[in-house]
């Protein structure tokens, strides 16, 4: 069976943790580390939007906020009217006197019956959040609209003291903030670091040794950025960007609920990897996804790009009440749409006015009104109506042929005479007739089904559902958006498609901010906002909001060029800092929020599998079509799935197929991407966890794949590295990490190698089970034990935190 990894205890300048006890332990101890300011304390003035109005609305607003129903004396803090106006002698805000203020002198009361938050609220503020406060009123208390309901303006770029520094306009930002705090940025990453770091982002694969050999080789002074655009340029680009997106899509190969039946929405993924591979500009990529159906004479691609909002579950259940779930599906798109593009909970407003944010309970269905006249029913069997039939060119002009054959039958049948003489050869036509019809019909059934977004002819009325609930509807209302918001255009149509192009007209203040926001934490692993599903008051604000206001309206003044902004990041002189850091800058930043470093994070669940097919040499590289259906442990789709079906392993090329292509079932996803925190896709997820779980370990050195591609990696290495031992530990290191390994790592190796070799040549039965795992079979030109020996360091690489680490 598969070696545990063991630690490699080294003195060179790279520290690798081999154990999932060492990389628990590490990270227990980062996670336990108590977080530091970002910035040093200063008498800076106070930002109602920055600085007070999330103390407010974490401690305040229940009480004292826009919800009528959980409101206490009448009075609104969210309101600067509500807040100065006077009650019964006391005024809550007295801008610049914080004496006469009720509420200071309320939030710093010692009488357990006056002080504010009541001593029996479980949320109190904090000596630093009522020094907050005080100041506030001491400056004059102003209020401000949220910081991102306004208009994203542009910034200058701000002065710094070590332009030599500076690659490209973000750098200004970033130095400038780092120069404040007293910190510098780390030196630039090595080569061999930047080639599998840029790699992995754009790409979501390793890079090979003859790339990095390429690169290392490469002395002109663009270097760099010839290997980032190649990247761009390779199909994989566009797999590596849709991965996030099928993740905020909820796309899915079943629809979820109890029965959890299979659906055919690969198309619609493909579409997803094109668009970003010929580089669609992204308002492009949201009108065609959001209203696909509704451009004129729309391309059968356009159509399927409108499958974006079929993604959600479908129940196929009997019994159930079709409305019930219809309106779930509307609710579905309301949350993901707002969520994607507009960083916002507005479905916290389903049921009542929003706790924090300023939106009520009819602004969301006012939105709601936008996805309610969609032409489906609330129950669907897999492929739910309306769907599109992809034919090809072939079986169109095949159904066209049969289509004339019927014609010239039913020609012929018209000829024939209509007495008892002629019904024999009447009936025989008609045979011939059903036949080619049944021809057709398997001709055009051979082709895939994807599901598409439909109006009805006449738009449904739409009202506001008290307490949310489908059978209780409330006051009608229209399309229209919600009030804290810019409003339609006198001149946009009241549906999908005038909505879309809401989304990314040029003066919209979310939809440019919450974009740029995902793509920096793609690539650096923590959006500038890190809270990217919460532009709200409750979200986080944004670590550099110049920084991020200027990247907002570069995206809408380049056109939404992805590529393009992307390759802004990759080019930085942030991106390409080192990512180590000394314990005085992990102390200062443990999150790496002021970017003093380059970003070091665990990679997808998706890139860690990829990376061992790669690697080993099985990966199939072919792009696109239906889903696959890897190893999974026997039994589990029967034990968990209602219907209690066997799981139809796949075989051959496509047990290696890139992770994103792997049968995506709601209800049972696939055990191992579950693992390293891939979501189950039942609703819309713009952001992944990272946990740290021996489980993890577990799969790395157990699961039939990982094992597969450790023996095909040792195969791999003992027939393309050469006979030497060393000249083999160096290729199989490389091969994984790019790198070649440090003396003491192979000193190591070398051993780890021996003691494996020792025990395999001693029990060569459990060498030659250890290499038939998987099936792909066994070189057999090879010794088993030699090929059980190497396997087991393959397996000890691919389970090193380095290995499953963008560096």
């Amino acid at each position: 069976m598969p070696i545990a990894a063991r630690d490699f205890d080294r003195q060179s300048k790279r520290n690798i943790h081999s154990t999932v006890f060492a990389c628990a332990l590490f990270a227990a101890c980062l996670i336990s580390t108590n977080a530091v300011s970002l910035a040093e304390p200063n008498l800076a003035p106070v930002s109602y939007s920055r600085d007070v109005r999330p103390i407010l609305a974490d401690k305040c607003f229940h009480c004292h906020g826009a919800d009528p129903s959980t409101r206490k004396a009448e009075l609104r803090l969210d309101d600067e009217t509500s807040a100065r106006k006077e009650r019964n002698g006391a005024i809550a805000l007295v801008p610049g006197q914080p004496d006469r203020s009720e509420l200071i002198q309320r939030i710093h009361s010692t009488d357990d019956s006056e002080r504010m938050p009541p001593p029996s609220a479980v949320r109190q503020l904090s000596a630093v959040e009522k020094e907050i406060l005080k100041r506030w009123v001491e400056q004059g208390a102003k209020y401000e609209q949220h910081w991102s309901f306004q208009t994203p303006s542009r910034p200058a770029l701000p002065l710094v003291q070590k332009p030599d520094w500076i690659r490209n306009p973000l750098d200004h930002f970033i130095l400038s903030r780092l120069e404040q705090t007293g910190l510098s940025p780390s030196p630039e990453a090595d080569r061999i670091t930047l080639i599998r770091r840029v790699t992995l982002d754009l790409t979501g694969l390793p890079a090979t040794p003859a790339e990095v050999d390429a690169f290392l080789a490469d002395a002109s002074p663009d270097a760099y950025e010839k290997l980032v655009d190649r990247l761009f340029a390779s199909p994989h680009y566009g797999e590596r960007l849709a991965l996030d997106w099928l993740d905020a899509a909820r796309f899915a190969d079943s629809g979820g609920y109890q029965g959890d039946i299979f659906r055919t929405m690969w198309p619609w993924r493909d579409w997803v990897i094109a668009a970003f591979n010929r580089n669609l500009p992204f308002d492009q990529f949201t009108i065609e996804q959001l209203a696909g159906d509704l451009l004129p004479q729309p391309t059968r691609d356009q159509l399927v790009a409108s499958g974006f909002h079929r993604n959600h579950r479908i129940n196929d259940e009997d019994g159930i009440i079709l409305e019930e779930f219809r309106v779930e599906y509307v609710v579905d798109r309301v949350e993901t749409t707002a969520n994607v593009w507009l960083g916002l909970t507005l479905g916290c407003s389903r049921c009542h006015d929003h706790k924090y944010d300023p939106f009520t309970q009819a602004d969301f269905y006012r939105f709601y009104a936008f996805f309610n006249s969609i032409d489906e029913s609330g129950r669907g069997h897999g492929n739910a109506p309306p769907i599109l039939r992809l034919t090809t060119p072939d079986q169109e002009q095949q159904a066209a042929t049969l289509d004339g054959e019927i014609q010239s039958l039913q020609e012929k049948l018209k000829a024939v005479g209509t007495d008892a003489a002629s019904v024999t050869p009447r009936q025989e036509i008609m045979n011939q007739v059903l036949a080619v019809q049944k021809k057709k019909e398997a001709t055009l059934a051979a082709a895939p089904v994807t599901m598409v977004m439909r109006e009805l002819p006449m738009p449904r009325d739409t009202f506001v559902l008290i307490r949310g609930a489908y059978d209780k509807p409330g006051e009608r209302v229209s399309a229209a958006l919600p009030g804290a918001l810019p409003s339609l255009s006198p001149d946009a149509p009241r549906n999908r498609l005038g909505l879309a192009r809401w989304l990314v007209h040029p003066g919209h203040p979310l939809t440019s901010r919450v974009i740029v926001n995902r793509y920096w934490q793609l690539i650096f692993g923590t959006g500038l906002v890190s809270t990217p599903e919460d532009f709200g008051t409750q979200g986080a604000a944004p670590s550099h909001p110049e920084l991020m206001d200027w990247l907002a309206t570069e995206f809408i003044q380049t056109n939404w060029d992805v590529k393009r902004f992307l390759r802004m990041l990759v080019t930085s002189a942030t991106y390409r800092q080192s990512s180590r850091g000394s314990v005085e800058l992990y102390r200062r930043d443990p999150d790496n929020r002021l970017l003093a470093r380059g970003p070091r994070y665990r990679m997808p669940a998706e890139l860690i599998r990829d990376q061992a097919l790669a690697a080993s040499g099985l990966l199939t590289e072919r792009i696109g079509g239906p889903s696959v259906l890897p190893y999974q442990p026997e039994g589990l789709w029967k034990e968990l799935a209602s219907a209690g079906q066997e799981y139809p392993q796949s075989h051959g090329a496509d047990l290696y197929r890139r992770s994103m292509y792997t049968f995506w079932r709601r209800t049972v996803h696939h055990p191992t991407m579950a693992a390293f925190d891939a979501p189950a896709r039942e609703i819309c997820a713009v952001r992944r966890p990272r946990t740290n779980t021996p489980i993890q370990a577990l799969a790395l050195m157990n699961e039939p794949g990982f094992v597969e591609a450790s023996r095909s990696l040792a195969e791999r290495t003992l027939r393309e590295a050469g006979p030497e031992l060393d000249a083999r530990l160096t290729y199989a290191f490389r091969l994984v990490l790019a790198r070649t390994p440090a003396a003491a790592e192979l000193k190591l190796l070398q051993n780890e190698w021996q003691s494996f070799h020792n025990q395999y040549a001693a029990h060569p039965e459990a060498a030659a089970k250890l290499i038939t795992v998987g099936e792909s079979k066994p070189n057999t030109t090879l010794s088993p034990v030699d090929v059980a020996t190497m396997t087991a360091i393959a397996n000890t690489i691919f389970n090193l935190d380095e290995a499953v680490t963008k560096e």
